[in-house]
């Protein structure tokens, strides 16, 4: 059996006070109600983090730069329609106060409190890896 790939791309958004701030997925899109990393599908043409300076801006409403995104781990997930390959960057700088644009609820969490929040299979294995980083 052949499954598509699925690109996307994510951040953990780093505050001062070392939170790492969680989107829930909206009514309405697969998963709803999970709570994930700010992020989105790549599209044609576009790198990983061209994609996230995109839907960061779109999502949330704040600016960065690719000299801010770095690369810290990434998930492979076999889901059963389709396999995501999702590489997670660590932002610890950008323009703005990120406020919810596409009715998604917001929440800044301590990293060692990330294992409370129900999130996406292929983003669980993420959270020690940040956890431990922070």
């Amino acid at each position: 059996m052949t499954r598509k790939v699925v690109l996307v791309s994510a951040v953990a958004l780093i505050d001062p006070d070392g939170r790492v701030l969680l989107a829930q997925r909206p009514e309405g899109k697969s998963m709803a109600g999970l709570w994930e990393f700010p992020g989105g599908k790549i599209e044609a043409g576009e790198t990983p983090e061209e994609a996230l300076i995109r839907e960061l801006h779109e999502e949330l409403g704040i600016d960065t730069w690719s000299s801010c995104l770095a690369p810290l781990t990434f998930a492979s997930h076999a889901y059963e329609d389709f396999h995501l390959l999702m590489p997670l960057f660590a932002c610890r700088r950008w323009n703005g106060t990120p406020q919810s644009r596409e009715g998604q609820a917001l929440k800044w969490v301590k990293a060692q409190d990330l294992k409370n929040f129900a999130m996406p299979p292929a983003d669980v294995p993420l959270i020690p890896i940040l956890r431990d980083w922070l």
